[in-house]
């Protein structure tokens, strides 16, 4: 049981693990990127990190260290810029690593806690093992930060509460819309009501008036009937 046992062993001992991280460590500062299998860039990751974190500090103590862990090299390129060698084409002079990483590494990264590698998954795979192949490069630090991702569960919650309060919305429109539709549904039956009242009105109104010209043209004719009814006996 590996209780308490931390990192990988990548099949290899100590010493050949130790050599193989600083290794990588260098070409990803000379570099900047390399190309190498997934593994072996999760396990070298954290060392390149680590380093970069001691040389922010940029004295001699951290210098110590980043060398007693990486171990100072030259940095020889295809072209041999400012290389000098000896007659056994020995390098004698020439830039070096440690320099590097405290004079043009470690100030890009100052104001920046942490987070100083990416790694890029590449759609190939090694031939031979079929092993998964990345890309181990470092981030420019004028680049935008990425957006973190939001967590599943929060997002799933974040739009079940986004579609209740919608569905809360439309619900108070179609309430308010049926009680607009009521309303104008109520004063139209209103109004109706009170058009047929006005007509009732009126037809009571005609009525009384017609019944009124009716009984006075009857009294009138009473009264005519009456005047001549007095003549005739006036005359007898």
């Amino acid at each position: 049981m590996r209780h308490r046992i931390a990192g990988k062993k990548l099949s290899r001992d100590s010493e050949h693990r130790k050599a193989l991280k600083r290794n990588l460590a260098a070409s990803l500062f000379i570099y900047g990127r390399i190309r190498t299998t997934e593994p072996r860039a999760k396990f070298v990751r954290g060392f390149v990190e680590k380093l970069i974190t001691i040389a922010k500090k940029g004295d001699l103590n951290a210098r110590r260290r980043v060398i007693a862990l990486l171990q100072d090299r030259f940095i020889v390129d295809e072209e041999e810029t400012d290389v000098k060698r000896n007659k056994s084409f020995k390098v004698v002079k020439g830039p070096r690593l440690i320099q590097k990483l405290f004079s043009e590494i470690a100030p890009k990264y100052a104001d920046r806690p942490g987070g100083y590698t990416r790694i890029v998954k590449l759609p190939k795979r090694r031939l031979g093992d079929g092993g998964a192949l990345v890309y181990l490069e470092l981030i420019d630090p004028e680049e935008e930060k990425p957006k973190r991702k939001v967590d599943s569960s929060i997002s799933r919650r974040k739009k079940a509460q986004s579609r209740m309060q919608l569905m809360g919305k439309l619900l108070k429109k179609s309430s308010k819309s049926s009680v607009q539709s009521e309303t104008q549904a109520t004063s139209e039956t209103e109004q109706e009501e009170k058009a047929v009242s006005e007509e009732t009105t009126q037809q009571a109104q005609q009525q009384v008036e017609s019944t009124e010209q009716v009984s006075s043209e009857e009294t009138q004719q009473q009264s005519a009937g009456s005047e001549d009814k007095q003549e005739e006996k006036n005359e007898s």
